[in-house]
């Protein structure tokens, strides 16, 4: 267990803090992972109309009905949290109390912003002004982290007047799974894996995040934003960088970070007709989700006029450095999908040549298959005889990698990256270069969507995409994969 730390969540009786924040928070403390002694405030613009026992109890039961919340356990959970109104655009008494409450021990003092990106710069101007920005102080900007690189950089400049590069932690929770952990363990100790992971072997690579929901409840953020910029520029780039980058030095912050850094330069930059024809964007209509009837995005959001922001992004890319010279790299997300789940897709080659007659066409292409969720799933998918069979038929397999019978709790990602953040380690943030580099090859597609004028493809809520996703992939005599629920299937 970790040394007890102070951690701040501006926005703490916030819609973030209370499904993901507070849970994970309460699980690690169950668990022996947080220590009791660490102190969680929650700031609010209003305060509680009751008692922290008894609000804490109403979020647990609403977001934490796996497991249930022992009684002895909340209490205990209860004595570490406080409620403080405070108001994040200007200073005043609250802001010196909250300096009181955590000025009495020289500990590690954590500040996470579930705020909107557009009162980072006022939170963090008045946490330097009362001195809530010291060397054990550290902040972490919850995404997104602007609209476009010159928002992005704006941010960026204002939160660095009052926390250095070392003090900012740039939060991802994707890259917190577990999966991704044991996507970097087994890349970095076993050398079979280093061998075989480059154009030479991988025919190409997959990255899906798929949501069954619609935008119900965030339409004050999504209209306008859409999914290239809510889901391609952070989550799906930063599973690419984790997968395509070169072996580190060191597994440290700077060196990780530098060299997802150096994917990002490398990533192939469209124009035109090549934006066309390499990335599709779309809308969902209405359809059925369950057997059940769904309404269109602009029902969704009750607009009375038509809308340009697009709920999927499918697109093709490449990275232009030795290692991935021709392998392209499909990438695709998109809400009122089918089904929820995330998962990166490492296809290798076929093999050159079938020296027995009887095996045909029947002889899948070995995949590396990371699920990031809705659970942690590694696995390897070759091909053996099938067992029994009087022919010389084969039949593919799977090779489970997960780790079975692990008698230690596993950290959810969030709790993985606040701890991380306690103890200042870097490596599984965001540095401020590799989100703006990111931003320069998202800018660029989403400027040519808006200068060309384009049309929206639609798709029905229920399936994967529009046809053009399909074709994406059958033009280079390839297939969408997806496993859900243990079955096979092609998009």
């Amino acid at each position: 267990m970790q040394d007890a730390f102070d951690l701040v969540i501006f926005g703490g009786t916030g819609d973030l803090s209370r499904r993901k924040l507070l849970p994970a928070l309460y699980a690690g403390l169950v668990a022996g992972r947080v220590n009791a002694d660490t102190r969680i405030v929650l700031t609010s613009r209003s305060g509680l109309e009751g008692s922290t026992h008894e609000w804490l109890s109403g979020v647990f039961e609403r977001n934490v009905p796996a497991c249930g919340v022992e009684a002895a356990s909340l209490k205990k959970f209860s004595r570490m949290v406080s409620v403080v109104e405070l108001g994040l655009m200007e200073g005043g008494d609250d802001w010196v109390a909250l300096k009181a409450m955590l000025s009495s021990e020289d500990r590690a003092i954590v500040h996470f912003l579930a705020v909107p990106p557009a009162v980072f710069t006022r939170t963090c101007e008045l946490l330097g002004e009362y001195g809530l920005n010291g060397q054990n102080a550290r902040v972490v900007l919850e995404k997104p982290l602007g609209h476009d690189l010159a928002s992005a950089q704006a941010i960026n400049e204002d939160v660095g007047r009052c926390f250095d590069e070392s003090q900012t932690f740039r939060i991802d929770h994707y890259l917190g799974k577990e999966a991704v952990q044991n996507l970097l363990a087994l890349r970095f100790s076993n050398i079979m894996f280093e061998e075989l992971w480059s154009a030479r072997t991988i025919d190409h690579i997959q990255i899906t995040i798929a949501e069954d929901l619609g935008v119900e409840g965030r339409g004050g953020f999504y209209e306008g934003t859409g999914a290239m910029r809510d889901m391609v520029q952070n989550h799906l780039l930063q599973l690419l960088c984790l997968v395509a980058m070169e072996p580190p030095a060191r597994l440290d912050g700077d060196s990780i970070r530098d060299e997802k850094l150096k994917v990002l330069k490398s990533l192939k930059n469209y124009t035109g007709e090549e934006i066309d024809r390499n990335v599709v964007r779309a809308q969902y209509s209405a359809g059925a989700m369950a057997g059940e009837a769904v309404g269109s995005y602009t029902e969704d959001l009750a607009l009375e006029d038509a809308s340009t922001t697009e709920t999927f992004v499918a697109l093709k890319t490449y990275i232009e450095n030795w290692r991935w010279a021709n392998v392209p790299f499909y990438l695709r997300t998109g809400k009122r999908l089918p089904d929820r789940f995330a998962e990166i897709v490492i296809q290798f080659k076929p093999i050159p040549h079938s020296p027995h007659k009887g095996w045909g066409k029947h002889i899948n292409p070995n995949r590396f298959i990371i699920r990031l969720q809705p659970e942690d799933h590694l696995a390897l998918r070759m091909m053996v005889k099938n067992h029994g069979s009087a022919t010389e038929a084969l039949k593919e397999v799977e090779m489970n990698l997960d780790i079975v019978g692990d008698s230690g709790a596993r950290l959810g990602p969030y709790l993985r990256l606040i701890l991380d953040a306690a103890r200042g380690d870097q490596r599984l943030f965001v540095h401020r270069d590799e989100v703006e580099y990111a931003w320069r090859w998202v800018d660029n597609i989403v400027g040519h969507w808006e200068q060309s004028g384009a049309p929206l493809k639609m798709y029905q809520a229920g399936t994967w995409g529009p046809y053009e996703v399909h074709d994406l992939m059958v033009r280079d005599g390839r297939q969408w994969f997806h496993e859900t629920s243990g079955r096979l299937g092609n998009g």
